[in-house]
């Protein structure tokens, strides 16, 4: 099949991932890619070039630096970039378009191209996001990544499927035992919303030393709440390669998991899972889907005590039971056979039928 994936732009498409989003869209298109299929990837100019990339904008997130001007800037870089590139596909001939971006403007043109579209809700529901896809009277198919952001999304858009974001488990091999050195990991993306300075209070409550991953995102919040908490045993080593990431996520006794948001899937526990480091995580979004008794212990959302005992019972789990729930729900082959199931479906039956209500006048949505 011709197989176009609209990408989000604050992120280039490859490594080091800067997040869940850019891990999914590299890890579907270069395995649509092994199966077969014609991928074209509409990403960020600093994209991976092996995945068909074909660049629309520069890597927006650089000048996203918290100064108004510089944000107003990436803002309207993406919104000319999605325009230009929705007004291309009109033109284009691909059998199905796969939107993964957050933006706005491709849910609300889906009903302007003639190939079908599907677009995966990666996040809760969102102001401009959920204007899109009011104005886009239903042109779009919707797949959510968990049970939770489905009902999220269900007073907005109808869920067709949920389909669960996968990993390569190849990537992330099995580990029977830990580094001799006791510590505990945490890593993703360094803002306030990922919670890693509750999971740095229950790592020292729990008495175990914490190795931090990921690239700091939001300086602000790194300078105020995490810099002053780092010490001999609270260490960030940086922004890891996936190499340099599995063999410090498979040393761990266990992973914290400490979102103050609802988590839609919860990419690094399935990471986790995978090398058999068992997860001790906040009760929250997608990843009660994900973590059952046998793999990992779930805390009461924000509370740092309930988290510190969750990482002293985590660590006491069978790490090939990891390993399994990894391989039961988490690999990245299952959600692949999912969405190519939804790509043949779409195919044949074509873009959606627009409902009648789509001829009347569109009201006006505010996004305030």
């Amino acid at each position: 099949m011709r197989i176009a994936i609209i990408a989000h732009l604050k992120h280039a498409i490859g490594e080091p991932f800067a997040g869940g989003l850019e891990t999914h869209t590299h890890i579907l298109a270069k395995a649509l890619q092994r199966r077969g299929h014609a991928v074209t990837l509409f990403a960020s100019t600093r994209s991976d070039p092996t995945l068909g990339v074909e660049a629309i904008c520069d890597e927006t997130s650089l000048l996203a630096t918290g100064i108004d001007e510089a944000n107003d800037v990436a803002f309207f870089r993406e919104h000319h970039a999605y325009l230009r590139l929705m007004t291309e596909l009109r033109l284009r001939d691909f059998d199905v378009i796969h939107n993964n971006s957050l933006h706005y403007l491709p849910v609300s043109m889906a009903e302007t191209i003639a190939a079908p579209m599907v677009t995966t809700l990666h996040t809760p529901p969102f102001c401009w996001l959920e204007s899109g896809i009011r104005l886009g009277a239903g042109a779009s198919r919707y797949v959510a990544v968990s049970d939770a952001t489905a009902r999220l999304w269900s007073a907005v858009a109808p869920v067709d499927h949920v389909v669960s974001n996968g990993i390569d488990l190849a990537h992330f091999p099995y580990r029977a035992t830990p580094d001799p050195d006791p510590y505990l990991v945490w890593y993703g993306r360094i803002v306030r919303e990922k919670g890693l300075d509750l999971a740095i209070d229950a790592a020292r409550r729990a008495g175990f030393a914490l190795r931090i991953a990921g690239p700091i995102s939001d300086r602000a919040f790194f300078a105020a709440e995490i810099a002053p908490r780092l010490g001999g045993d609270v260490v960030h080593v940086g922004h890891l390669s996936h190499g340099a990431l599995a063999n410090l996520v498979g040393g761990a006794r266990a992973a914290l998991c400490s979102p103050r948001w609802e988590e839609p899937y919860g990419l690094v526990v399935a990471e986790a899972l995978a090398c058999g480091t068992p997860v001790a995580a906040f009760r929250r979004g997608g990843v009660p889907d994900i973590v059952d008794p046998h793999c990992g212990v779930l805390a009461d959302p924000d509370d740092v005590d309930a988290l510190a005992a969750a990482a002293r019972r985590a660590v006491l789990l069978e790490r090939p039971a990891c390993r399994r729930r990894a391989e039961m729900c988490c690999d990245a082959e299952r959600m692949v056979d999912a969405y190519e199931d939804i790509y043949a479906e779409m195919a044949v039956s074509g873009r959606f039928a627009m409902p009648a209500s789509a001829t009347d006048p569109m009201p006006i949505l505010s996004v305030a």
